[in-house]
């Protein structure tokens, strides 16, 4: 399987605030068949394309800084690397994790925190572009950016969009392996929610190997686990999480709960926060945030 699709589709988006955060070029299909390789040696040379390519565009976009020094080019890069937000991405390749109800509430802790945040939704599916269309219709304020982005130039888009943010969170796809490899490329922690049952336990099983594959290119990558749905008062969530201990990334100590107020909250394009700041809910996302910056740091 290879790393990236070579076709890119245009993404139509249904709801964006702010500006677009990309120009949308179009169809792109490969410009010739290569030789028929082995699966695996074509994925390696593919990813290694593309970091090649990422890495070229840094080294040209050097040499245009002015007409200073190399030196002092170099210099000016890195402070710009060093502004960059942090990529945070939640995938899982099985669907129905709560992926779109935590990437929409830790956007927006984060936001409300005072950071400026941006949320792409590489969702084919457009949940969390269907949660912003209905807290505009409803004449909520704008806490953060949210637009369409599900294709696999993520990799490639995600880093510019950091550059003017503190924050940028991937509400990533389910079962679009092409997609999440190009969002892995573009993060800096991955976050995994998983329900407390079996299913979603051994479904996570192919998720983990797209970050080990990943981890042989961006040694950094960090990766944990979220559990999230977890029904208070029962045994099930310690039973997930002892299964989870086996698996090479941790899983967070904080857990969301399966509660009414997160239901209530999305169908009318709020947070918890907004629908009941004093709750459990609300402060369980105040934990995930703050347990989200400590991985960051």
């Amino acid at each position: 399987m290879l790393w990236m699709s070579c076709d890119r589709t245009r993404v139509i988006t249904r709801a964006s605030f702010g500006e677009s955060p990309a120009n949308d070029t179009g169809n792109h299909t490969c410009a010739s068949a290569a030789k028929p390789r082995p699966a695996r040696v074509s994925a390696s040379l593919n990813l290694y394309n593309l970091i090649h390519n990422m890495n070229k565009r840094r080294n040209v976009a050097a040499q245009k800084i002015g007409s200073a020094s190399s030196g002092t080019a170099k210099n000016r890069l890195s402070e710009e690397d060093q502004r960059s937000g942090k990529v945070i991405a939640l995938l899982n390749q099985k669907g129905g994790a709560g992926k779109t109800t935590l990437a929409t509430h830790l956007a927006g802790e984060f936001a409300l925190q005072g950071h400026r945040v941006t949320l792409l939704d590489a969702d084919p599916q457009g949940s969390a572009l269907d949660w912003a269309q209905r807290r505009a219709q409803s004449g909520q304020s704008r806490l953060y950016g949210v637009f369409g982005l599900a294709r696999d130039s993520l990799h490639q888009e995600a880093p510019k969009i950091a550059l003017n943010a503190d924050f940028v969170v991937i509400d990533g796809p389910p079962r679009v392996a092409a997609l999440a490899r190009s969002a892995l490329l573009a993060a800096d922690l991955v976050l995994i929610p998983v329900q407390p049952s079996a299913y979603d336990v051994w479904a996570s099983h192919e998720m983990v190997r797209l970050i080990t594959e990943a981890r042989v290119f961006r040694p950094l990558l960090r990766a944990a686990f979220v559990i999230n749905r977890s029904v208070v008062g029962t045994v099930i969530g310690r039973e997930a999480r002892a299964a989870l201990a086996d698996q090479p990334f941790p899983a967070l100590q904080v857990e969301v709960s399966q509660r009414i107020v997160f239901a209530d909250s999305v169908a009318a394009g709020h947070l918890a926060f907004e629908v009941a700041p004093r709750s459990a809910a609300a402060r369980e996302i105040v934990a995930l945030a703050q347990a989200v910056r400590e991985m960051l740091l």
